[in-house]
């Protein structure tokens, strides 16, 4: 399901020498960059950062953030961290904006394991002596507080057991709150932040069996809430993923300037995952080839790591 596509016999200390050689002179040979980081897995590009640090004493990731620039230097950066701490890095960026970005939040927590949230936690722990949820307390108020902190707080159990009973239950206590609008209702912050995910999609598909639309629809009659445009967010992320970052993806690229910042933030976190059954979602939705579609909404350097890393050649 990745696109990465890696070379298994990669030498860490020679991909070392030919970064060294790409960042030095004058001007950065960024084709030699994209060549080997965009063919290198997260544990290959730990090698090659170590070995750097051993052979020149000096750290990749701040020499390549000095050498680049622009959208190509932030995916080239958030690629070349640790899985878990670029999501830490992703988390704090996002909390940081004029306008905050939940849906990284939501990212996170829904698609994450227990073990990769907790892990991601400890990243961001360590990198901003912060935890996650203070700083998503502190940018949160009421309800949407409750939601997001509820999100990361959790370790979701992760069997398969599925309790149809419960499912039913917690099916007429959504459907209560939602006709009488209490839409931040704490059962539901409760059954959406702690229930596994197969017991949640349970409570779903007999939502979606009893009124025949899915939850997030009758959600919509409040639309404009951040609280509930949250919810739905979540909903959605949880019940498919591959539609969610397929709509991310979309969206990003629509005609009236590309938002590269969510642009890169899917490819870089889904491309050693399951950004190629992604791109047959994107085909699927759009009849275009999600490549062709980055291709010209991008350019230069950038459009050719992405290209990379999509598993096409730019």
């Amino acid at each position: 399901m990745a696109t990465l596509v890696a070379y298994e016999d990669a030498s860490p200390s020679a991909d070392a020498e030919l970064l060294k050689k790409a960042c030095h002179g004058w001007g950065t040979d960024e084709k030699t960059v994209i060549s080997v980081l965009g063919h290198r897995n997260a544990t290959q590009r730990k090698l090659i950062r170590d070995a750097y640090q051993e052979l020149f004493h000096e750290d990749l990731v701040k020499r390549l953030e000095h050498e680049l620039s622009g959208d190509f230097e932030r995916a080239v950066y958030r690629w070349n961290l640790d899985p878990a701490d670029r999501n830490a890095v992703l988390a704090n960026v996002a909390l940081r904006k004029e306008s905050c970005d939940y849906r990284v939040i939501i990212e996170l927590s829904c698609t994450l394991s227990p073990e990769e949230l907790y892990a991601v936690k400890c990243a961001y722990q360590c990198r901003y002596k912060r935890s996650l949820e203070e700083d998503i307390a502190s940018h949160t108020s009421s309800d949407l507080r409750n939601l997001l902190v509820g999100l990361v707080s959790i370790h979701r159990y992760q069997g398969n057991e599925v309790d149809l009973k419960l499912g039913k239950s917690e099916c007429n206590v959504l459907r209560k709150a939602i006709e009488e609008k209490l839409y931040n209702h704490e059962d539901i912050i409760r059954i959406v932040t702690t229930r596994s995910k197969p017991q949640l999609m349970a409570t779903l598909n007999s939502y979606k069996d009893e009124h025949g639309c899915n939850i997030t629809k009758h959600l919509k009659d409040d639309s404009g809430n951040a609280y509930t445009e949250t919810l739905r967010t979540t909903i959605r992320c949880i019940s498919d993923p591959t539609k969610y970052f397929e709509k991310v993806v979309r969206n990003a690229i629509k005609k009236g300037g590309t938002n590269e910042d969510a642009l890169t933030r899917v490819i870089v976190t889904r491309a050693e995952k399951d950004l190629k059954v992604i791109m047959e979602q994107y085909y699927k939705r759009n009849s275009v080839p999600l490549d062709q579609a980055v291709a010209k909404e991008t350019s230069g350097h950038y459009k050719r790591f992405l290209l990379t890393l999509l598993g096409k050649e730019g």
